[in-house]
């Protein structure tokens, strides 16, 4: 303990309670965090860190100096075990708050929501503070929880000094307060706006469910829910059949590009390009496959032979072919020979003679 600490015979008293309980308390904080951890996780929460404290002897000393005449025992200090819920969005706040009511108790009486202040500086301070206790019981514990952006400010007013008992200029002051207000709004435009996003993904969701297909922009987003309609499964199966070949699921994400490269602006546009190019792509795949005991094919097959057949019938010849395969396994100069192999083959294929 630091020598200049000095404590009353009561101070002394709840120090020697401290560390005759310090087993308790440690084992107090990992329980605690763990049973927060695991509802948080259970509840599908992602937060940016969930971290646990034992108050050092220094620091309660140092309180107890200042306070000590308020506490009656050691059980009085509420904040000897200490729990910090760093949360990305405001919203999330309030999501590991209503996980904190249900697993433990929480002293009404002591606890806070420091962002009811409306306070100018008050922006790295606005957490929600609960005093808990175990279901079983035991001492209390402070259970802290703020956003990412709140803990930063946080730590950076405690970096400059900004609420030490230096006297800082009013110009300075100032500066801060702009920062945190500016802050608070990042804050609260990060939660609206994943708020209006998820509201957009639900809408994109119901559309593509009705099969209004046409009124959804292609997208990573919008294709993935398109991929959950399964639209190539019917040809998938049709080319597996040729070798009675098993089907293994893979990405069909790296065939976004390709697509997009055809000018497709909607999902409308590649359900067409799917019905217009089935026939096609299995005269394709039934060339190339039916020569071979190829017994096991990916779940990307159908849409790769589409994409093909889409080269080949609009005049993209080898270029177009190579550019394909450079897109989906990386450039390399072996795509070239995959290109002039799929040209050869596709030669002699009706919908090539319809082009000539």
């Amino acid at each position: 303990m630091d020598n200049q600490v000095k404590l009353d015979s009561h101070g002394e008293t709840l120090l020697r309670q401290y560390h005759e309980l310090r087993p308790t308390i440690e084992e107090l904080a990992q329980e605690a965090y763990e049973q927060l951890h695991r509802a948080i996780k259970e509840q599908g929460i992602y937060v940016t860190a969930i971290e646990q404290r034992v108050k050092t002897e220094h620091s309660l000393a140092g309180k107890l100096e200042l306070k000590g005449a308020k506490y009656k025992s050691i059980d009085d200090v509420t904040d000897l075990v200490g729990l910090r819920v760093i949360t990305f969005y405001t919203d999330e706040v309030d999501k590991v708050a209503v996980i904190a009511k249900r697993i433990f108790d929480v002293d009404w009486q002591e606890s806070v929501d420091k962002r009811k202040s409306h306070d100018l500086d008050s922006f790295g301070y606005n957490s929600l503070h609960y005093i808990c206790r175990l279901k079983t019981g035991g001492m209390r514990f402070e259970l802290q929880m703020r956003t990412a952006l709140q803990h930063v400010w946080s730590t950076i007013e405690h970096d400059t000094g900004y609420k030490s008992n230096i006297v800082i200029p009013r110009e300075y002051m100032r500066q801060f307060s702009r920062l945190a207000g500016m802050l608070e709004l990042i804050d609260d435009e990060f939660s609206r706006l994943r708020m209006v996003l998820n509201d957009y993904r639900r809408q994109i969701q119901a559309l593509v469910k009705n099969g209004h297909l046409d009124e959804v922009p292609l997208s990573a987003d919008t294709f993935r829910s398109f991929l959950g309609l399964l639209p190539f499964d019917h040809l998938n199966r049709r080319i597996a059949a040729v070798n009675q070949a098993e089907i293994y699921p893979v990405s069909m994400m790296p065939f976004l590009p390709v697509l997009e490269s055809f000018g497709m602006e909607t999902l409308g546009d590649v359900q067409r390009f799917v019905d217009e190019n089935s026939d096609d792509a299995h005269q394709l795949a039934l060339s190339q496959l039916a020569i071979t005991d190829i017994d096991i094919l990916s779940s990307s097959a159908a849409l790769q032979y589409l994409c093909l057949v889409y080269v080949l019938k609009n005049g993209g010849g080898r270029d177009g072919l190579k550019a394909i395969y450079d897109t989906i396994n990386g450039e390399s100069d072996s795509n070239g020979l995959l290109a002039d192999l799929m040209l050869g083959q596709a030669k002699t294929l009706p919908f090539m003679q319809q082009n000539f």
